[in-house]
């Protein structure tokens, strides 16, 4: 198994988001990992480290998430791997429960979401997020 950390999904992700049921109610499983200094894309100069970016992140976007009628179900630091084996462990997992596909979409496409997301792209590394739906 192949695992790759990114920041943005690619157009194929996004395809299937698009096509996907949209109207039942998901849970995104968020592994994080953070870079070891904060990496802004406007160049700004920072002495954060990924860490503290994303913590500024993950304090806005809980009411961007409430807004559109989801909560943070978890958020916890990534202690160690009980089975199996991968090259690198993620720092952090956190899940989020949407009422439906539409709200995160709707959320993520906010202005003042995208104004909250600079701090995750500068903190993050990389991640994976799952899409799981409950039986």
């Amino acid at each position: 198994m192949n695992v790759e950390n990114n920041l943005m999904p690619t157009e194929a992700q996004i395809k299937c988001i698009m096509e996907g049921e949209k109207d039942k109610p998901i849970h995104m499983v968020n592994l994080l990992k953070f870079r070891d200094k904060a990496e802004y894309e406007d160049g700004r100069e920072t002495d954060m480290t990924g860490r503290q970016a994303y913590a500024i992140y993950s304090a806005e976007v809980r009411g961007h998430i409430e807004k559109v009628g989801g909560e943070v179900l978890f958020e916890g630091e990534v202690n160690g791997l009980m089975v199996g084996k991968v090259e690198d462990l993620w720092d952090m997992i956190a899940i989020v429960r949407y009422p439906k596909m539409k709200a995160m979409m709707k959320m993520t496409s906010d202005p003042s979401y995208e104004e909250s997301a600079i701090h995750r792209i500068a903190g993050l590394e990389g991640q994976l997020n799952i899409e799981t739906k409950a039986f």
